[in-house]
């Protein structure tokens, strides 16, 4: 498994209290799979609040990727859900699991936020 993809998930819990916000209780698992050999992660999400595990229990949710194009996603070089839709990748089970976990993934390199480029704009024109 690759390094960034290891980074990701541990840091998951320190980022959970920004990302996590609205009412969101459930278990995700993430299979990623490489070849024939599947590597899970399961995810206990609730308001602010994040537990990572390597652990395959039941699931409210699961996502299976490869861990190539995962490692995409966690660099931002991929979207997730044009992979489902593209079928690069599947889902299963409560879609906003899976909506709200995507929230964790980086937007593309280089990609700003425009609210920090207009505030930019305002201080530069002000």
């Amino acid at each position: 498994m690759g390094e960034a993809i290891e980074r990701f998930f541990a840091s998951l819990p320190a980022r959970a209290p920004a990302v996590l916000r609205g009412p969101i209780h459930g278990h995700l698992q993430l299979d990623l799979t490489t070849g024939n050999r599947t590597e899970h992660w399961f995810l206990v999400m609730a308001p602010g609040s994040i537990q990572v595990s390597r652990e395959q229990l039941p699931a409210d949710a699961v996502f299976t990727v490869s861990a190539d194009l995962f490692e995409g996603l966690v660099t931002g070089r991929e979207q997730g859900l044009a992979a489902v839709l593209r079928n690069e990748a599947t889902f299963s089970g409560n879609v906003v699991l899976f909506l709200v976990f995507r929230r964790f993934f980086p937007g593309p390199p280089g990609v700003r936020d425009p609210r920090e480029t207009a505030r930019e704009h305002v201080r530069r024109s002000g």
